[in-house]
């Protein structure tokens, strides 16, 4: 059994990081080990990292915080509190924080000297489920997920009822104009765009059908999500998810032991490669000087492991 002591030597390779294709081999350093960097939290989500500051910002939803670990210090403080069980975040093209709160069920924007704005709270009058998961197009648009995570009970949020089916929205900060961009999943989850954005994946995680990560084809100048069809849908289940320049997809991942971690698909939906935790890991973002460096969000940890694989720009 493994010791994940900060103190104990790592022999690499690293055993928990396992390759099931030769196009995961190039990706994975055999002198590169998972490190857990961060420990001690109820329910990590929402990775997202700032190479200005050279920090991580990181959900811990039901403790109604956003976290902060400086990469030049390894220590860990809080950075906002209460944080409105904060859920998924990311950055938009301008470098501001974008997050989904559970709470007070909105989508908003931390400007640059610590305004917080409400991008998105309703739909026609009616309060959003709880936005979940965000990206931000090139073209500055946000997509982000709404599956009621947050209002289906008090511990990542408070129960409230659903006044709106569970969707993927597209926001145009340009125009304030919010339009359903996915209405055929069970519950969306995690989305990332293709590093060329021709593809948009999202991942459905209803509670009573099977779950599975679905792709879309960009369609219209990148403004509509169409064909969707299944991309994974395997044993075990994804969450939050991104792409890296390749192509491949990164998953946050649960299955239980031997697959609770990270499972890496490339384009054509060959699962390559795992990165296994100890326990599940519900998001994940890459950071790090060089973009190289994957950040995982496990259920009471983060870990960090450098690869040979850079993320695309938009998670």
């Amino acid at each position: 059994m493994r010791s994940w002591d900060s103190t104990n030597p790592i022999r690499c390779p690293d055993p928990d990081i396992i390759i099931l294709d030769k196009r995961f081999a190039r990706i994975a350093l055999g002198n590169a080990p998972i490190h857990r960097i961060a420990t001690g939290f109820d329910f990590t989500e929402g990775p997202v990292w700032f190479g200005d500051g050279r920090y991580l910002l990181f959900s811990d939803i039901p403790n109604d915080k956003i976290n902060r670990w400086d990469e030049t210090t390894g220590s860990v403080s809080v950075f906002r509190s209460p944080s409105h069980y904060a859920n998924g975040n990311t950055r938009d093209r301008q470098g501001r924080l974008i997050t989904c709160e559970h709470d007070t069920q909105r989508l908003t924007r931390t400007e640059y000297d610590g305004t917080v704005v409400v991008l998105a709270d309703q739909w026609e009058g009616k309060k959003l489920t709880g936005p979940n998961d965000v990206v931000v197009k090139s073209d500055n648009t946000i997509w982000f997920s709404d599956n009621g995570a947050g209002t289906r009970g008090n511990y990542l949020g408070h129960t409230a009822p659903q006044e709106v089916p569970f969707r993927v929205y597209r926001l145009d900060p340009a125009t304030n104009v919010l339009s359903i961009a996915i209405e055929d999943m069970g519950r969306p989850n995690g989305l990332a765009f293709s590093p060329d954005e021709s593809k948009l994946y999202v991942v459905d995680t209803p509670h009573d059908q099977p779950r599975s990560t679905r792709v879309y084809d960009m369609v219209d100048n990148g403004t509509r999500a169409v064909k969707g069809r299944v991309f994974f849908d395997g044993k075990g289940w994804a969450d939050g998810i991104r792409c890296d320049t390749e192509g491949n997809v990164w998953a946050g991942f649960s299955g239980g032991e031997g697959e609770d971690g990270v499972a890496v698909f490339a384009p054509d939906g060959t699962l390559i490669g795992r990165i296994l935790l100890p326990e599940r890991c519900a998001n994940l973002c890459f950071g790090g000087q060089k973009r190289n460096r994957l950040f995982m969000a496990g259920s009471q940890s983060i870990y960090a492991l450098y690869v040979e694989a850079q993320g695309a720009v938009g998670g």
